[in-house]
């Protein structure tokens, strides 16, 4: 797994994605675990933008992460609203841990980021292996939308008054054999219209088709995989613009 969300990358992101804010899968996590009662495990957990409001509700949830910039964030945000759960540094692609959750949670496509298809499959075992029996892995992911290489995007966020962070991402190449988009992203901190810091990042996603993951994850064990689209439960996609979650039981 190469490494994302570097010191720039992560503070863009806690500027972006922050802590309150949801695209209706907080709600939809919420509601998915709301009769859980044994311990949760949201691998990539970021910032805490999801586990902190979970855990605001009474679940036992934990996390862990590849970025130390990134479980910095989710750190701080716990000790600034005196919170406590367990966040460690570790690969969701080969992780070992002593415990046994009653479910196992990724939302907003986290899992794409293993673009390397042996590391997903081992990744997948890992959850599986750590699951209770009846235990759930609940995940997101998107459809590619854009295969035309050398698109650009651009975006800019003000972080404090005469400061910002700009991306720029550009699409350099589409695998369709291996289902890897590729694309490059640069990040730049501007204070008082001066270029103070700069960060280069090699961001590969994979894709999945609809049903490929369901056969991905009956073939590691899992019994009853359900698809839901845009976080209403069991309605299937009808379109690429739509988020996919499956929710599979152990």
């Amino acid at each position: 797994m190469l490494s994302y969300y570097g010191k720039l990358s992560s503070a863009f992101y806690d500027l972006d994605k922050y802590i309150g804010k949801s695209f209706g899968d907080v709600e939809y996590y919420e509601n998915r675990l709301k009769d859980v009662r044994g311990k949760v495990l949201e691998p990539a957990v970021g910032n805490g933008r999801v586990l902190i409001p979970l855990l605001e509700k009474g679940i036992n949830i934990s996390g862990f992460d590849l970025s130390d910039d990134m479980l910095a964030f989710c750190k701080a945000h716990l000790e600034d609203r005196k919170l406590k759960a367990d966040v460690y540094k570790l690969d969701m692609s080969s992780f070992d841990l002593n415990d046994k959750y009653e479910a196992i949670i990724l939302p907003a496509g986290s899992f794409l980021l293993l673009h390397d298809r042996e590391q997903s499959i081992s990744a997948l075992k890992c959850f599986y292996h750590h699951l209770e029996a009846g235990g759930r892995l609940i995940l997101d992911m998107d459809l590619p939308g854009d295969f035309n290489t050398g698109s650009i995007s651009k975006r800019l966020i003000k972080s404090e008054e005469n400061e910002s962070i700009t991306i720029e991402g550009t699409l350099v190449d589409v695998d369709f054999v291996n289902q890897v988009k590729y694309i490059h992203h640069k990040y730049e901190k501007w204070k008082n219209d001066k270029l103070v810091d700069t960060e280069l990042e090699v961001f590969p996603l994979r894709w999945y088709g609809v049903e490929e993951m369901v056969l991905i994850l009956k073939q590691i064990g899992f019994k009853e995989v359900v698809i839901s689209a845009d976080y209403e439960y069991g309605s299937y996609p009808v379109s690429a613009n739509q988020v996919i979650t499956y929710e599979a039981t152990k």
